[in-house]
């Protein structure tokens, strides 16, 4: 996955069970982004595979939030793929 394709992941979102906040969520994807488009530069990137493994978000219940297992599976695909920092 390349940094463009960041802004096309999308999640399911919950409302009446627990979900992960949103805007910690997308803010975190962001992070990602900017660090994979300096990577992409020949640049160190700004986060390693063990801060998103470590990442945690706040929980929603009864509001909108994403979905907490396709969001994990993300990360951890992600990281598995990736296999060091960036």
């Amino acid at each position: 996955m390349k940094s463009s394709e960041i802004a096309n992941v999308s999640f399911s979102t919950t409302k009446f069970r627990e979900g992960y906040s949103m805007p910690e969520v997308d803010s975190f994807l962001d992070k990602i982004r900017g660090s994979l488009v300096a990577w992409e530069s020949g640049q160190t990137g700004v986060l390693t595979a063990e801060e998103i493994v470590a990442a945690r978000f706040s929980l929603t219940k009864f509001r909108a939030g994403y979905d907490e297992e396709q969001v994990d599976a993300f990360l951890g695909v992600w990281v598995s793929s990736r296999g060091r920092d960036f």
